[in-house]
């Protein structure tokens, strides 16, 4: 890439990124490149998709989510290891106002330019719910997509209600519990 195209592309994600923590990632795209200096036709031929700006905005975030999954598994207990890495997802689907529907939009669209990162983050869930079950530390009912639905679920209260988040996170971390 020419030294004035990187240029132009670290501007429109540092925009970007202020406009997404500011306003959602319903952030006009317009208004980002307005204030990145640059016109709209640069923002989209950097990034096409309102999902191809998000995907390139977390997809170091997501990495990291997934290699916190690689090491609770190696380093923790099943069953805290579950609760660990599910807070943590919970923690990065509101990183921005928005961002946990389009998530869970994205699994369900293949075409999407988030489907993939998202679907490597589901499976790094998926192993260690699997890793959870089989040592009789997780409820065997629950199921991956499961999972992502009660993460969604408490990614939507800490965005919406706030004040009663962390219960909402605790119960379903109880609730993946096997019942005695």
């Amino acid at each position: 890439m020419r030294a004035d195209a990187r240029r132009n592309y670290e501007r429109l994600l540092a925009e970007a990124k202020s406009a997404f923590e500011q306003h959602g990632t319903q952030a006009s795209l317009d208004d980002i490149a307005r204030q990145a200096g640059l016109g709209n036709a640069t923002l989209y031929r950097h990034f096409p998709t309102r999902e191809s700006l998000l995907e390139t905005m977390l997809r170091d975030s997501l990495k990291e989510l997934g290699d916190t999954a690689e090491e609770l598994m190696a380093t923790d207990p099943p069953g805290e290891a579950l609760a660990t890495w599910v807070r943590a997802a919970v923690a990065h689907a509101t990183l921005y106002r928005g961002l946990v529907t389009m998530l869970m939009e994205s699994l369900k669209d293949e075409a999407s330019d988030l489907n993939c990162a998202c679907t490597a983050m589901q499976s790094s869930g998926r192993l260690l719910l699997e890793r959870a079950q089989l040592a009789g530390e997780a409820r065997q009912e629950v199921t991956a997509n499961g999972l992502f639905t009660l993460i969604a679920s408490a990614a939507w209260a800490r965005e919406h209600a706030p004040e009663d988040s962390d219960q909402v996170l605790t119960v379903l971390i109880d609730g993946l519990r096997p019942r005695p």
